[in-house]
């Protein structure tokens, strides 16, 4: 086979099919002529390499080929468009449609951690056992406040921050168990509780509340969001519905995972008002109000901005075309 010959022969062919691949739009004929070329291109080079093998015509025609077919089967969208789609849909729609459940894992985490407060502080014996005496004047005195400012406020910032997410993501990650999620949230309770009656016991009650109040508010949310979306990942797998459990997981998952990844900026700024907010020398109604306004622009983020992406169809999975075919099922 004569090569240059077949070079010349196609020449044109082939520039015209590279000017179509680096094309910024195609009309309707131009798309269709991108098709047209690229397969004669690619009868072409299946000559060359069966007849010649490896060659640098052969390799050039190859690119020349695989340019173009990035256009005709999907071309990668705009990172910044993306980034806009998730902040402004896909994860306030994720988090909208646990909006419920994130209210009853709050309750219940509420209700177990008052439970907790009573108990051991109707019950000295109970309080004894937590420690002695000295150590818990201690940190009811001063231990509880030096916690927010013992580490310089940038430090304990990202420490709260990571441990934060770190928890959220493993809300989400392992909530299709059943058992990390109830696990964390009775831990998380328990923790509050014991907390709160030393503090009460010793007379610390304004400063347990003024201290927890300006971060806790979201901090703690952001929890509940993310036990609420490792509950909801294991409900799909339990009661599926008129989907397999395949698809149900999928779906849930793909979806609910952009809670994990959301909560982390959340996470970041709560972390961000436990460090330079609380132990700060301000007045106590301009931190909790710091932390109050936190709080609120979340609701809103949620309910708000959440609600009319859910309204729009909006749930926080993929595209159906980046999600790929699901099995059909009745119903």
């Amino acid at each position: 086979m004569d090569l240059d010959a077949l070079a010349s022969a196609r020449h044109d062919d082939w520039q015209r099919l590279d000017a179509l691949a680096r094309a910024r739009r195609l009309d309707g004929r131009e798309a269709d002529e991108l098709i047209e070329r690229y397969q004669g291109a690619a009868s072409d080079l299946s000559l060359v390499q069966a007849t010649v093998g490896s060659t640098a015509l052969g390799d050039r025609l190859s690119v020349g080929l695989a340019r173009a077919r990035l256009r005709f089967t999907g071309t990668p969208e705009n990172p910044l468009r993306i980034l806009t789609r998730f902040a402004l849909v896909d994860l306030p729609a994720a988090l909208y449609r646990v909006r419920w459940l994130t209210l009853a894992v709050g309750l219940v985490t509420l209700v177990v951690a008052a439970l907790y407060a009573w108990w051991i502080g109707s019950d000295p014996r109970v309080l004894a056992n937590l420690g002695d005496e000295a150590e818990l004047q201690q940190l009811a005195d001063e231990g509880f406040v030096a916690y927010y400012s013992e580490n310089p406020a940038a430090s304990f910032a990202g420490a709260v921050w990571t441990n934060n997410a770190w928890i959220a993501a493993q809300c989400v990650a392992f909530g299709i168990t059943g058992l990390w999620v109830p696990y964390v949230i009775l831990q998380n309770a328990q923790n509050l509780g014991i907390t709160a009656a030393i503090m009460f016991a010793y007379d610390e009650a304004d400063t347990f509340f003024l201290y927890i109040t300006p971060h806790g508010l979201l901090e703690l949310t952001c929890i509940f969001v993310a036990a609420a979306a490792g509950l909801r990942i294991f409900w799909a797998w339990v009661a599926p519905g008129p989907r397999s459990r395949g698809v149900a997981l999928a779906q849930e998952a793909r979806s609910l995972f952009t809670v994990a990844i959301g909560l982390v900026f959340f996470l970041f700024v709560s972390g961000l008002i436990e460090g330079f907010v609380t132990p700060a020398p301000w007045p106590w109604p301009v931190k909790i109000g710091i932390g109050v306004a936190a709080f609120a622009g979340f609701l809103a983020y949620m309910l708000v901005l959440g609600g009319r992406a859910h309204l729009a169809g909006a749930t926080g999975d993929l595209d159906a075309f980046d999600a790929g075919a699901s099995r059909i099922v009745a119903g």
